[in-house]
């Protein structure tokens, strides 16, 4: 069974990294002063934070079901299957759109979406581990119920360093920003599955780090039966944050010694809710352990 693996860019895939781990992937749009771009098409990271710091309006959207039937067409020429891995359907509706899409006759036993509750680097991870087993020669149907089958097996804190974007999504109130402002708190952000919820509050940079490294080792340990992190892969993303995200992996390779452990930037989605300046650690349970 000859198998395509397709993701979008919400997980934080280039096009270029996408290619060369032999996956497909599709450019997820934005709606930037009501002009649409294509993450990594026509809108780059640095673009896309111009125009954030510009105060832009801008507004996800989840795949053009055009553009989603398109792409799988093209790979049903040359594959027997596809599974498509799209974002959260917690974070999104581009999910369930997409499941229902699958069912049409056209698709029927072809497409099969996955929704395994994942975002940017844990998505990316999701892709890999798909690929992997397609090259073993499993088929769509194996794959996808392995990746749901696996879902729960990952977790996100991100730290936040401005209360701007969150004010501005809905997320908190103007009242809740301005006094969080003042106080200069940093509010840490989790993903434990489909949605992203408040974890803690800090007050300093270095606490807010503290808190996310004790979480992803009681996570660990509690969650995934793995204190050392062996069977997982261990992660730190940021949003146009590259400096400190250096600096957070030495501080987390003193928990994790000899661990490799990547530095990935947050996909735009994300980027587009938190604003610039975050910092994230993720850990995932995984046969691939190193990506």
């Amino acid at each position: 069974m000859n198998v395509a693996i397709l993701t979008d860019t919400n997980s934080g895939f280039t096009a270029k990294e996408a290619e060369s781990a032999g996956i497909f992937l599709l450019p997820t749009p934005f709606y930037i002063d009501e002009r649409l771009y294509y993450e990594g098409v026509d809108l780059s990271q640095d673009q896309f934070y111009e125009m954030q710091a510009a105060d832009a309006e801008i507004h996800t959207s989840m795949p053009l079901m055009g553009d989603l039937m398109d792409k799988w067409e093209e790979l049903l020429e040359e594959y027997d299957q596809v599974v498509y891995i799209p974002l959260s359907s917690g974070l999104s509706s581009s999910c369930a759109a997409a499941e229902s899409l699958s069912h049409e006759d056209d698709y029927e036993g072809r497409i099969f979406v996955v929704d395994n509750q994942r975002i940017s680097v844990t998505m990316k991870l999701s892709a890999i581990e798909a690929k992997k087993l397609a090259d073993e020669g499993k088929d769509a149907a194996q794959i996808k119920s392995y990746l749901e089958e696996h879902k729960a097996e990952s977790t996100i804190y991100i730290m936040v360093d401005t209360l701007k974007y969150l004010k501005r999504g809905g997320r908190i109130t103007p009242a809740a920003a301005a006094v969080g402002s003042l106080l200069r708190i940093k509010p840490v952000l989790q993903i434990q599955g489909e949605k992203l919820d408040k974890f803690a509050m800090a007050r300093t940079v270095k606490q807010g780090k503290l808190l996310m490294i004790d979480a992803i080792k009681k996570d660990l340990a509690e969650r995934f039966a793995d204190p050392t992190g062996k069977e997982c892969v261990i992660s730190i993303a940021h949003t146009r944050n590259e400096a400190e995200a250096e600096r957070f992996r030495e501080e987390l390779q003193q928990s994790f010694p000899g661990k490799p452990i990547r530095i990935d930037p947050l996909s735009l989605v994300v980027s587009c809710h938190i604003g610039p300046g975050s910092l994230a650690v993720t850990a995932t349970k995984s046969f691939v352990k190193e990506v």
